[in-house]
């Protein structure tokens, strides 16, 4: 019998690209998803590449605070462990909105662990964020690094956390896995499911990818002056399809008896600076981007990047793909579906 894996928010960008590499997994998965964010259409198109195994994927469209919705799936579904990817995830809309953020974040991992624990599956990989770091005073961060947020979305995810512990702690049935990813990019290399988020991007890459196809004018580079070696901030930039593949390894370490709860980086270890990041994207595009100079943003840290020992000693995972083949993967993303799932309408 496959495993079956409950995936909540799997129609968006890093939820689409683990669905898919599980079900070529031989898993079976269940999306959970509010589509606030996000497009079924990916969904759509994972079952189109999934080929054999497409008829494993089910999807159920609601919001996980809707208690009701959420009992009548666990009631009606056996589940043997759940990836939670479900929440809000703009660092400057959570600084405007920050109870917006806490209500989605926090109540909605709330009302899951409750729903798991009432149904007796305790298996969870929580999708938290490098973010927890703030600025570090060392690099690269480790699991042992100290921990702090800078905004309502990075505090989201630190008492994210922190429930994570103290549910093991008070229960030592439990095995969860908190997941600290660092900058996600790239897409599938077929092209099919990518990064395609609502109104004005917040990461670099998606706007990198908008001016490319002519939706925005120029790149604004926020801070040269930093003390790197061009200037620009340095993040460590990991493909979407390594991100995937580090859930699958981490379902794997699950099934370990002994297992308890458990922080990993998912990075690559490399650190990258902005205008190294676009210069292999003109490379991989043969596009030039258009770039204004501006001042430092509040809040950015000059240079974060993973130590990924743990995952690559514990979970038996490595990132396999650099920056030139992220940055090929998403303008064959962008340059096949410049507006993303809504053919030729632009949302802005």
């Amino acid at each position: 019998m496959s495993l079956s894996i409950l995936v909540t928010g799997g129609a968006g960008y890093i939820g689409s690209h683990t669905v898919l590499q599980l079900l070529l997994g031989g898993y079976k998965v269940v999306v959970v998803d509010s589509l606030e964010n996000s497009s079924q259409i990916s969904l759509e198109r994972v079952r189109e590449f999934a080929q054999d195994h497409a008829p494993k994927l089910s999807f159920h469209q609601f919001d996980l605070r809707d208690r009701p919705a959420l009992e009548k799936l666990f009631a009606s579904e056996e589940f043997d462990a759940v990836i939670h990817f479900a929440g809000l995830k703009a660092v400057g809309e959570s600084v405007q909105k920050p109870l917006m953020y806490y209500d989605n974040n926090i109540i909605g991992l709330i009302a899951l662990l409750e729903a798991m624990a009432a149904h007796g599956c305790k298996k969870l990989v929580f999708s938290s964020s490098a973010t927890v770091y703030g600025w570090p005073k060392v690099v690269p961060c480790n699991e042992e690094s100290p921990i702090c947020a800078l905004n309502p979305y990075g505090s989201t995810k630190l008492f994210g956390e922190e429930m994570c512990r103290d549910v093991y702690k008070s229960d030592s049935t439990w095995k969860i896995i908190l997941l600290r990813y660092f900058n996600p990019v790239g897409a599938h290399p077929s092209g099919a499911i990518g990064d395609d988020p609502r109104g004005i991007p917040n990461n670099l890459m998606p706007f990198v990818q908008q001016v490319a196809v002519g939706r925005r004018p120029a790149l604004t580079i926020y801070g040269t002056d930093y003390g790197t070696k061009d200037g620009t901030g340095v993040r460590d930039y990991i493909h979407v399809v390594d991100l995937a593949d580090g859930h699958i390894a981490a379902l794997n370490k699950l099934s370990d008896p002994s297992f308890g709860c458990k922080v990993y980086n998912l990075g690559t270890g490399k650190g990258t600076s902005v205008l190294e990041m676009v210069a292999a994207f003109e490379k991989a595009s043969g596009m030039k981007i258009p770039l204004v100079m501006a001042g430092r943003r509040p809040g950015d840290a000059e240079v974060v990047y993973a130590s990924t020992e743990r995952a690559e000693r514990e979970l038996n995972w490595k990132a396999k793909y650099g920056i030139d083949e992220m940055c090929r993967d998403q303008w064959n993303w962008a340059s096949k579906n410049p507006y993303g799932y809504e053919p030729c309408v632009s949302t802005d």
